[in-house]
């Protein structure tokens, strides 16, 4: 959907953590990536796939991962959070990086701290890095770190 400061999964109106939300925007989102990845020729082979997104998006793909619809290579999130759900603790885990502003007046920094906790506790190997004085964006280390773990993870 688009919004006046962009696209959303959801809109944020209201309760924008209700299931009745994130399911459909679940439905949405599964549409999309499994035809990105067929288009693509990723059919097969979702383990050299990374989900990145940032805010709404981030929010998607940790969703994805964390409730075991897509095993992927690897997630990126930048200053998002996971939604609340039961986490499937899977034999083989997705790497998950989470990136956060530590300025972040949108989504608190804390976000992400507690989601790599929950998702840690689910034994999936994530990764917080904490940006000093960056609010909900990209920043550039933030997009460097990204590379760098992308790189390692999907070689």
């Amino acid at each position: 959907m688009h919004h006046r400061r962009g696209h959303q999964w959801f809109t944020t109106e209201g309760n924008p953590l209700a299931p009745e939300r994130i399911l459909a925007a679940q439905q949405v989102f599964d549409a999309l990536i499994k035809d990105v990845a067929r288009r693509e020729g990723f059919e097969e082979v979702h383990d050299r796939v990374a989900l990145t997104g940032i805010s709404h998006g981030a929010l998607m793909g940790l969703d994805a991962v964390a409730n075991g619809r897509w095993k992927i290579g690897s997630v990126v999130a930048f200053s998002g959070l996971l939604p609340p759900q039961p986490i499937l603790s899977l034999s083989r885990t997705t790497p998950i990086l989470l990136v956060h502003g530590q300025a972040d007046t949108t989504i608190p920094a804390t976000a992400s701290t507690l989601a790599a906790s929950q998702l840690g506790t689910a034994r999936f190997e994530v990764e917080v890095d904490v940006k000093l004085g960056t609010r909900h964006t990209i920043s550039s280390s933030g997009a460097a770190r990204v590379l760098a773990v992308l790189k390692r993870k999907l070689q």
